[in-house]
């Protein structure tokens, strides 16, 4: 979710809401990850797919709803990512534990994640402003994340198993995860050699 300059007072006031509709959508996303996790440790699936799933379509609808009525605001902008990546996270491990997922699949996902991270605690350490703007493989990445996992949970739910499915989708998972965590690394190296100071 990005934070667009607002124009006239109506929008102007939007953005001084702490908890509007958008955020509170996040939130509420944010908070079913306990519960996604929950009904998959107890072996209740399908629930839990319907869960994730209106999870992932609440993700569509607090960004559109912002944009279309300029609700934007700067906790947005860090609720809606970390409601997504806590979702993804937290399903995979979970998925993982119970010997749904890959382990060697969860441990790319998460250390991907974690590059992430430190690259942004890094970057702010040393006072540069780094782009974390994610980019079209990274959203490439996360859709088939969200495939991956859904088609697991339904499968699993249904009493289904498709190796060929799964395994197609976790390769693919995979090389989306190696691509977005690579252009990550070379996008903060550029910036980081045109952001240092020329003598």
């Amino acid at each position: 979710m990005e934070i667009c300059p607002a124009s006239g007072g109506a929008a102007v006031r939007s953005n001084n809401i702490f908890l509007n509709l958008p955020n509170l959508i996040s939130f509420a996303r944010l908070l079913s990850v306990p519960l996604t996790v929950w009904l998959i440790l107890y072996e209740i699936h399908l629930a839990a797919f319907w869960v994730f799933v209106v999870a992932s379509i609440s993700d569509a609808a607090d960004g559109f709803i912002a944009k279309k009525f300029q609700l934007q605001t700067e906790l947005g902008r860090y609720l809606d990512p970390l409601a997504d990546k806590a979702l993804l996270v937290s399903v995979f491990i979970t998925l993982g534990h119970v010997g749904l997922m890959y382990t060697w699949l969860v441990i790319l996902v998460v250390f991907r994640d974690v590059l992430i991270i430190c690259g942004a605690v890094l970057s702010h350490l040393r006072d540069q402003k780094l782009s974390m703007r994610p980019k079209l493989v990274s959203k490439i990445n996360t859709t088939v994340q969200f495939i991956l996992v859904a088609t697991v949970m339904f499968m699993s739910g249904q009493g289904i198993s498709n190796a060929l499915i799964t395994d197609m989708l976790a390769y693919l998972v995979a090389t989306t995860t190696l691509l977005s965590g690579a252009a990550y690394v070379i996008s903060w190296g550029q910036q980081a050699v045109e952001l240092e100071p020329k003598e």
